[in-house]
């Protein structure tokens, strides 16, 4: 039997309480811990982390793992003037996909979960949020054309730019994801049509890149253009990308009200761990339904985050979270499972509802489930007022304060462990 989670209360981190019944902090605090003991942990701690920091630099110092599979030219377009190549982006590696069987390149459930899963979430697994393109070219400009799937461009709280916008980052010199631009079909310049919408971009050349997709508009299509005489690659292999992990819940993981998609607390946090998040959040529509529990345990993750409650009454969470993990644990006994406690915009933790998911914890923990942890509330917000749009969802200082939590939450948690890199018309996750 492992180490058992429990629940305990102080001022950072998630805490767990071990068989004896001594609670820790996975912060920078140890509490119940006294005397030669105490030293003990101390010096065992130090001898760690010099073990840590001494891998650390000779993975600095190692070359780059990075293998990517040029694009060949055959695949892609050319442009009637003879100077650019269009590649597609299926053809290269997109991300935060949990399964290849889906209706559309860029949708978020299988094809099989139609009439099965709520209508709503149906629908809302047509927008291609956190599914990105990761790729890199020895182009010192790009350009992107990208079509989408509804006309409604923003929204009264969110702007084009994040709804149905693009981003690039490109992975800097210190192997840090640094931002570089976006681009969005302002109202402005497309009033009427969702195609034809084109960028330009100038990454460093040779540098990985990813380009995130729309937040709340669906992806028809995606091309990548670069000149005829430059390359393009698909990364093949990275051994310092860990498996992914599956983030559930509701319009706050799905990105509102973030103003591009990379600011989004799941692209954030995906990029600080540099891990693939497959992003499940749903707008309105975070249940837990026993569907969504299914579907879920097709997917082999390092972690999964159960982020539902501003979807849920009280009443659902007390009746549906433990069913859902259990069903989790059946399908994967040694996977770990977060509990995310509800944000507030005052810094309110516990939350009503968040007191009713501690319950529940306390009850899977006598139940013997294993591997299974509680992430508060506090601080996901701040505590000044100013992280959220109209009190509920996170504008983006509300959102990278709240990446910042699960950050410290999930870098234990996550496994070590690469997710192979397959190509697209393999099965890449997901049944």
């Amino acid at each position: 039997m492992g180490t058992r989670q429990g629940i305990g209360v102080g001022n950072s981190g998630i805490s767990r309480a071990n068989e004896s019944g001594t609670r820790q902090w996975t912060g920078n605090l140890f509490h119940g811990q006294r005397g030669p003991q105490r030293r003990l942990i101390q010096e065992r701690v130090r001898s760690v982390w010099v073990l840590v920091l001494v891998a650390y630099l000779a993975i600095l110092a190692a070359p780059s793992t990075l293998r990517a599979a040029p694009i060949d030219s055959p695949k892609a377009q050319v442009s009637p003037d003879g100077k650019t190549l269009w590649f597609d982006g299926k053809d290269l590696l997109v991300e935060g996909k949990g399964w290849r069987d889906t209706a559309s390149v860029y949708d978020r459930l299988p094809r099989k979960a139609q009439g099965k899963v709520p209508p709503r979430v149906w629908n809302l697994s047509h927008d291609s949020a956190g599914l990105c393109i990761h790729f890199t070219t020895d182009s010192p400009t790009l350009r992107v054309r990208w079509s989408l799937t509804k006309g409604r461009l923003g929204l009264p709280d969110m702007p084009s730019t994040g709804v149905s916008g693009i981003d690039l980052y490109f992975k800097n010199a210190s192997g840090r994801w640094q931002y570089l631009s976006n681009e969005a079909p302002f109202e402005r310049r497309w009033p009427t049509s969702t195609v034809g919408n084109e960028a330009t971009f100038s990454p460093p050349p040779g540098q990985e890149c990813l380009l995130y997709l729309p937040l709340y508009n669906g992806t028809a299509s995606v091309e990548i253009g670069i000149p005829k005489d430059r390359t393009i690659s698909s990364p093949e292999a990275s051994n310092s990308r860990r498996k992914p992990i599956v983030w559930y819940g509701t319009s706050i993981v799905q990105g509102a009200c973030a103003s591009r998609p990379g600011m989004a607390a799941t692209a954030i946090v995906g990029r600080k761990l540099d891990t693939e998040i497959i992003n499940l959040g749903f707008a309105g529509s975070g249940r837990m339904e026993p569907e969504m529990a299914d579907l879920l345990a097709e997917l082999d993750p390092s972690v999964y985050i159960l982020d539902c409650l501003w979807n849920m009454e009280p009443k659902e969470v007390s009746e549906r979270v433990e069913p859902f993990v259990k069903r989790l644990r059946e399908a994967h006994p040694d996977t770990s499972i977060l509990l995310a406690e509800d944000s507030h915009y005052q810094n309110l933790c516990p939350t009503a509802k968040g007191r009713v998911l501690r319950d529940c914890f306390e009850r899977l923990i006598t139940a013997g489930v294993e591997n299974i942890h509680f992430l508060p509330s506090k601080n996901m917000l701040g505590d000044d007022g100013e992280g959220t749009v109209e009190g509920c969802h996170p504008n983006d200082l509300g959102m990278m304060r709240q990446a910042e939590v699960f950050v410290q939450a999930l870098r234990p948690l996550a496994s070590p462990l690469a997710r192979p890199r397959e190509s697209q018309d393999k099965l890449p996750f997901g049944r």
